[in-house]
């Protein structure tokens, strides 16, 4: 079973069939898909969600997809992927530049698509992103925030009561994502907290 199951992927395409094509072979994977079909759509679906991941095309109506990662650039941290027919190298070029992770052309290889995603899934989850992993008030991930300053915890926005101990635990997991400890060492490390 993948660890990053679950994970929140935004595929944005002014093509439907293209846009469903993708959901459904990434939700055979295990992730959340949401849709977006130009790229206002897309911008205004990041923030009303937690998406950990866009799959983007470049040529679409209102607001090319080069001028969209821009913006969202501004603010997010997040991997994207450009999907787009322009397969010239000077196009690639210019979409790494613009702040892309990753830049698949199209007609695209289902396997390569989601290795891909998987592969940038787990550099941003595991090995960290600087606006999301430690911020020094909110641990984000995936669908969970651990606020620290409130001691709050939200799953896919809404809060979760937690015991002191409990909320403990969460915070000492969150602050270690994808490390694994024994009990003994939750044990140490929850009661003998300072």
């Amino acid at each position: 079973m993948d660890i990053f199951e679950n994970a929140s992927i935004l595929v944005v395409d002014d093509d439907h069939y293209i846009v469903n094509a993708i959901a459904t072979l990434l939700q055979k994977e295990g992730y959340r898909i949401f849709k977006a079909y130009n790229d206002l759509e897309a911008i205004d679906c990041l923030m009303m969600n937690n998406i950990q991941l866009i799959l983007i095309d470049v040529m679409m109506p209102k607001l090319d997809g080069l001028s969209a990662m821009m913006k969202i650039r501004t603010t997010k941290n997040i991997p994207i992927i450009v999907l787009s027919a322009k397969s010239e190298d000077s196009d690639k070029v210019l979409g790494l530049s613009m702040g892309a992770d990753d830049y698949i052309t199209k007609p695209y290889n289902p396997m390569e698509l989601v290795a891909k995603v998987k592969s940038n899934l787990r550099r941003y989850l595991s090995l960290g992103s600087a606006d999301t992993r430690k911020s020094s008030d909110n641990i984000e991930i995936g669908g969970l925030i651990l606020d620290k300053t409130a001691k709050q915890l939200y799953v896919d926005g809404e809060p979760v009561r937690l015991t002191a101990t409990e909320y403990k635990i969460t915070e000492m997991l969150m602050e270690n994502a994808g490390r694994v400890f024994s009990a003994e060492e939750i044990y140490s490390r929850v009661w003998n907290k300072v």
